[in-house]
């Protein structure tokens, strides 16, 4: 059974950072897109970064990048999400999600992914 469970999340005020956790359990992911999304109160969900497990690429939408950096350590199987200079646009609860690939360029193009966690809430005060 896959479980990804995240974890980190809190409220802080602008300008500060956050480093979210993503464990990942009964997922072998030597070619994989393992990704962060947010969803905030009244907007659709939306990638803000992603990994490409085995192929080495990473993937920011516009407004994180130069503030959130993704990375994984495979030994502890855990994705993070470190985010710096938060802003209040940043709030949103921010989910883990992965899927596996057959390419980078399936995973950078990645809309729909297998499986995704509950959710850490990220809240940036100004």
């Amino acid at each position: 059974q896959v479980q990804l469970v995240e974890s980190g999340g809190d409220s802080v005020q602008a300008g500060g950072s956050l480093r979210l956790s993503c464990g990942v359990s009964g997922f072998t992911y030597s070619r994989a897109c393992m990704a962060w999304l947010r969803q905030a109160p009244g907007k659709e969900r939306e990638g803000v970064a992603r990994i490409c497990t085995g192929y080495g690429g990473t993937y920011y939408t516009d407004s994180v990048k130069g503030r959130f950096t993704i990375s994984q350590d495979n030994a502890k199987n855990t994705v993070y999400l470190q985010m710096n200079s938060l802003k209040p646009e940043d709030t949103a609860m921010y989910y883990c999600a992965a899927a596996r690939v057959g390419s980078e360029y399936e995973c950078s193009r990645l809309a729909d992914f297998t499986y995704r966690g509950q959710g850490t809430q990220v809240t940036v005060s100004s």
